[in-house]
C-alpha cells in the first residue's frame, strides 16, 4: 500500500465534527485545532458522504446538541479534507492530494443556528469490498438495548483490567478481519500488535477501567442506525483506561446488534 486515505479536520474558534458516511469520526476542542485518522475501513463503493459538523459552544461529547444562535466573529471557521497521502507522509493538504473537502465560514455579524451542518458526498479512486456494517440492520431504539450491551461489554472489561486482550480479541474477530483487508496487513500481525498493546500498557500500569451498567451505558446511533458507539456518561468510549489526570488508553467500540447478539464491527 503507496497511499493512505486520510480524514483531516480543521477549526478555529469552534469545535467541529467530520463524519463518513455516517460515523463520527473526527472531533475538534472547543476552542479549535487539527486531528486527522485514516479512513479505509468506512469508505464503500460509488459515493461517500462527507459531513461537516460545526458545533455549538455548549456541546458535548456523546450527546445530541441542542441548536443555539451564534453570532459570527469572522474568524472562526472549520475545513474538512479528505487526503491522500503517501504512506509515512503527513497527512495535510500541502504534502498530501486532496479528493474531498467541505468548508465552513461566516463574515462576521451575520448569525447563524448552530450546529450547522454541511455534506458532499465524493466518488473516491479506491475499492474495498462490501463491508458487514453496510449489511447490519437499524436499531430503531438503541436505549432499549443498554442493558444487554452493557452485559456483553462487561466480561471484556474485566479481560483488560486483568491484562488479558483475548475476550476483547474474540469479540472482534469481526473487526480485525476487516481492518486487515482495509489496510492490506496479515490478520495475525494486527491482532497480535493488539495483544503486544495491551500487554504493555498492563505491565507498565495495572489497567483500570469503569464497570459498564446499564445506567452508565450510552449507545450513540451511527451509520444511519446500522452501528452503536458505546460510550460513558461523559461521551468516552467505554472501554477506557485512564494513565493519568490527562492521559488514557481506549478502544472505541461500535457493535451492531443482530438477532438478539451483539457484534464488534468496527
Amino acid at each position: 500500500m503507496e497511499r493512505l486515505l486520510t480524514m483531516r479536520l480543521e477549526s478555529v474558534g469552534l469545535a467541529a465534527e467530520a463524519s463518513l458516511n455516517g460515523v463520527p469520526l473526527l472531533r475538534t476542542a472547543p476552542g479549535g485545532g487539527a486531528v486527522s485518522c485514516p479512513v479505509h475501513e468506512y469508505v464503500i463503493a460509488g459515493g461517500n458522504e462527507v459531513e461537516l459538523t460545526v458545533l455549538p459552544p455548549s456541546a458535548k461529547p456523546g450527546e445530541a446538541p441542542v441548536p443555539e444562535p451564534w453570532l459570527a466573529d469572522g474568524r472562526s471557521a472549520a475545513s474538512l479534507r479528505l487526503l491522500l497521502p503517501r504512506v509515512g507522509q503527513r497527512a495535510h493538504p500541502e504534502f498530501a492530494r486532496t479528493v474531498g473537502a467541505v468548508d465552513w465560514a461566516l463574515p462576521a455579524g451575520e448569525a447563524v443556528e448552530l450546529p450547522a451542518r454541511q455534506r458532499r458526498v465524493v466518488e473516491l479512486p479506491i475499492g474495498f469490498p462490501r463491508w458487514r456494517w453496510l449489511d447490519a440492520p437499524v436499531v430503531d431504539d438503541p436505549a432499549a438495548l443498554q442493558a444487554a450491551a452493557a452485559a456483553f461489554l462487561q466480561p471484556l472489561v474485566l479481560g483488560l483490567q486483568r491484562g488479558d486482550p483475548e475476550p476483547l480479541v474474540q469479540a472482534a474477530r469481526l473487526r480485525f478481519e476487516e481492518m486487515a483487508q482495509a489496510y492490506q496487513r496479515p490478520l495475525a500481525e494486527l491482532v497480535n500488535a493488539f495483544r503486544a498493546t495491551v500487554a504493555s500498557a498492563h505491565a507498565a500500569q495495572p489497567l483500570k477501567l469503569a464497570m459498564p451498567t446499564a445506567a452508565s451505558l450510552r449507545l450513540r446511533a451511527v451509520a444511519g442506525g446500522r452501528l452503536l458507539e458505546c460510550q460513558d456518561a461523559t461521551g468516552q468510549p467505554t472501554l477506557r483506561a485512564a494513565r493519568s489526570a490527562v492521559a488514557s488508553l481506549s478502544w472505541p467500540l461500535r457493535l451492531a446488534a443482530i438477532e438478539g447478539r451483539f457484534y464488534v464491527l468496527r
